[in-house]
């Protein structure tokens, strides 16, 4: 982090750019990692510059030493990462990276939130619409003829046929049932899926694959501290990771991103985790600051 800092300033006499150059080539981790943490802070700026609350953040530099320039910025690039008012003025329901809360709703039926979960609801006299905007929530329900109970999340609507399932919204939408069943529709033009006490699916929006199979009770493995994963990807381990632990981890080839995971991981300990990542893999965990790397 402090090379990427020395080199926003643009002012690097000649012989510290060779000491910078000399330390990025000594070693591919050196390199990927600096990489890895230039494409941080470039979305640190493009949420800046995009976010009014964002751009308020105090960054004048008149008459100031430039370290205390460079703590703004990195200040500017962690509050990018754990910034939350947006989305808390917007749900109804909110966790934090370490909380897993659970809520009652207006009509008895109850709704716990995994890590950096958000959740709107509207109930009416004929329906019971809640809104996943992130995370992931597990629902129990209670039973109304009358008016159905639908959780929708990203391009799934997935309405209670029974008791109890488990929606998850990220680069892919899961929907597991563990008790009972519940009818799953989209929002283009696919059939329905029914899925029945135990099964799950895992619908890919950008790719349009949808996943069946008979591990939802794998799905339900957060609720006990743990991420219990089966020739799961690593993009699908490392989001799970984020939305639990502070900082920001990254990958830092997308050749990586498809290599399959499997094993139980304790959410209680990142640096644990990220090791059994890592050790499973080969790979290697570079740390900068605030930013960790799997290289």
């Amino acid at each position: 982090m402090d090379w990427l800092l020395r080199n926003q300033d643009g002012e690097l006499t000649e012989r510290e750019r060779e000491t910078f150059e000399t330390w990025r080539a000594a070693a591919p981790e050196n390199a990927k990692a600096y990489a890895a943490a230039e494409r941080l802070m470039g979305d640190a700026r493009t949420a800046i510059a995009d976010d009014p609350t964002l751009r308020a953040t105090p960054a004048q530099t008149g008459g100031v030493g430039k370290p205390v320039v460079a703590a703004t910025l990195v200040a500017a690039a962690t509050l990018f990462v754990v910034f939350d008012g947006p989305m808390r003025m917007k749900a109804d329901m909110i966790s934090g990276k370490e909380e897993t809360p659970v809520f009652i709703l207006p009509d008895g039926s109850t709704v716990q939130l995994n890590a950096s979960t958000a959740v709107t609801e509207e109930y009416s006299a004929d329906r019971r619409t809640l809104r996943l905007l992130r995370g992931q929530a597990y629902f129990e329900v209670k039973a109304d003829p009358d008016r159905p109970f639908i959780v929708e999340a990203g391009e799934t609507r997935v309405t209670a046929l029974g008791t109890a399932f488990d929606v998850r919204l990220g680069d892919e939408t899961d929907v597991s049932v563990t008790q009972h069943s519940v009818l799953v529709e989209f929002t283009h033009d696919r059939p329905a899926v029914r899925l029945e006490e135990g099964e799950q699916i895992a619908y890919e929006a950008s790719s349009g694959e949808l996943a069946k199979g008979a591990d939802g009770k794998l799905a339900a493995s957060w609720r006990d501290g743990q991420l219990v994963v089966d020739n799961k990807t690593l993009s699908f381990v490392i989001e799970e990771l984020n939305r639990k632990f502070s900082g920001r981890i990254l990958i830092a080839r997308l050749s990586l991103q498809a290599r399959k995971v499997s094993g139980v991981i304790r959410m209680s300990d990142k640096s644990a985790a990220l090791s059994f990542v890592a050790k499973s893999l080969g790979l290697r965990v570079v740390t900068i600051g605030p930013i960790t790397v799997l290289l």
